[in-house]
């Protein structure tokens, strides 16, 4: 395997949570479904919030990585729910199923070596595949931290 192949799949284990913290599914594991819009006193967001801004976010920087003509969105309208419940379960269910599928997309574009780690892309300022994977990875295990302490507050952890 190649140095190149290896750092490519170290990024991906970061971004997949195998190594140091909870992961995105271990956080959210047995929530009840009751706690998911619930805000704890003294905190700014729900776990739903928090679930579909990591989405949104993601969603965005996937874009981002893969389209030449990616526009832009506003923040921080585009990049929060209106609403700190979910619509329905179903949403919930949908809003996790495409959180995965784009974290996958994105793997996948890591992992392939026709994809330029290094190289600025030609729209944007200045970032690189491995920059974007990095900001994902480092954003991702903020907010994932932070549903562990909304979970906390609820009563809900542990």
């Amino acid at each position: 395997m190649s140095e190149n192949q290896k750092i490519r799949e170290q990024v991906v284990a970061l971004l997949t949570w195998q190594d140091a913290h909870v992961g995105y599914d271990r956080a959210l594991e047995g929530l009840p479904e009751k706690l998911r819009g619930e805000r704890p006193k003294g905190m700014a967001h729900s776990v739903w919030e928090i679930v579909e801004h990591l989405r949104l976010a993601q969603e965005d920087m996937l874009d981002f990585s893969r389209n030449p003509k990616y526009e832009e969105r506003t923040w921080p309208d585009e990049y929060w729910p209106k609403s700190p419940r979910p619509n329905d379960a179903a949403a919930w269910r949908s809003s996790l199923k495409a959180f995965h599928a784009d974290l996958d997309a994105f793997c996948a574009l890591m992992r392939d070596p026709a994809n330029d780690l290094y190289e600025p892309f030609k729209w944007g300022s200045g970032q690189t595949l491995l920059r974007e994977a990095l900001v994902i990875a480092d954003h991702n295990a903020y907010h994932v931290g932070e549903i562990v302490a909304v979970r906390r507050a609820l009563g809900a952890w542990g």
